[in-house]
C-alpha cells in the first residue's frame, strides 16, 4: 500500500497541467514561451493571469491530493505521507511524461503542506505575495516563501519528518531555481 501511494503521488505530481491547458487552450507550448517553465508564473506570462492562476490552483491540487489520500488510508504513517508528498514534488519536477524535464515545483509543494504543516504553507504564501508586491520577482517570492515554510515548519509540524519534509522542498527549490539565482545575483532576473 505505501509504494502504490508513493506511486500514485509522483504519477498525480507528472501531470504537466501547464503544457496541457495552453495547448488546449491558446494553442501553445508553453515550454517555447516565455521561460519556457510549465509552471504557473511562465503560463501567466505566455497565457495571462486566469489561465496561469489556474495552473496554480491545479499544480497545488496534485500535490495535495495524493497526501491527504495518504493520511486518510494510513493515518499513522508520517514517513509515508512525507515519501508520498516528495514524490508528488519530483513529478512535477521530473514528470515522465516530459522526459523528466518539469518545472520548479514551487506550487506542488505548496499543495503537499497545505495539507501537512498548513501553517507552513499560509506563512510562505503571504512571504511570496509580500517580495512579489514589493520587488516583483516570482523566483526570489518561492525562495523567500520556501526559506520561511522551512522556519515556520521547524515550529509548528505535527511530526518531525514534516518538518524535514519543508527543509528537503527548499533544498530542492534552491536546485530548480539554480539559474534564478545567478540571474538574481547578477541583476538580470526576469521581473514578473
Amino acid at each position: 500500500m505505501p509504494s502504490a501511494l508513493v506511486l500514485l503521488g509522483y504519477l498525480a505530481g507528472s501531470i504537466p497541467f501547464g503544457v496541457l491547458l495552453t495547448r488546449w487552450l491558446r494553442g501553445v507550448d508553453v515550454r517555447q514561451q516565455g521561460s519556457g517553465n510549465i509552471g504557473a508564473t511562465n503560463v501567466t506570462r505566455v497565457a495571462g493571469k486566469k489561465l496561469g492562476a489556474v495552473v496554480l490552483l491545479l499544480d497545488a491540487l496534485k500535490g495535495a491530493l495524493p497526501v491527504a489520500l495518504a493520511l486518510r488510508v494510513l493515518p499513522g504513517q508520517p514517513m509515508v505521507h512525507v515519501l508520498v508528498g516528495l514524490a508528488a514534488v519530483l513529478g512535477h519536477v521530473y514528470p515522465v511524461w516530459l522526459k523528466l524535464h518539469g518545472g520548479k515545483g514551487v506550487a506542488t509543494a505548496l499543495g503537499v503542506l497545505v495539507v501537512l504543516v498548513p501553517e507552513a504553507a499560509v506563512a510562505g504564501a503571504l512571504v511570496y505575495a509580500a517580495v512579489l508586491a514589493v520587488w516583483r520577482v516570482s523566483s526570489l517570492g518561492s525562495l523567500a516563501a520556501g526559506a520561511t515554510a522551512v522556519g515556520t515548519s521547524a515550529l509548528t509540524a505535527r511530526a518531525t519528518e514534516y518538518a524535514g519534509l519543508s527543509a528537503f522542498l527548499l533544498a530542492l527549490m534552491l536546485w530548480t531555481h539554480r539559474s534564478n539565482i545567478r540571474r538574481l545575483m547578477r541583476h538580470t532576473e526576469r521581473r514578473f
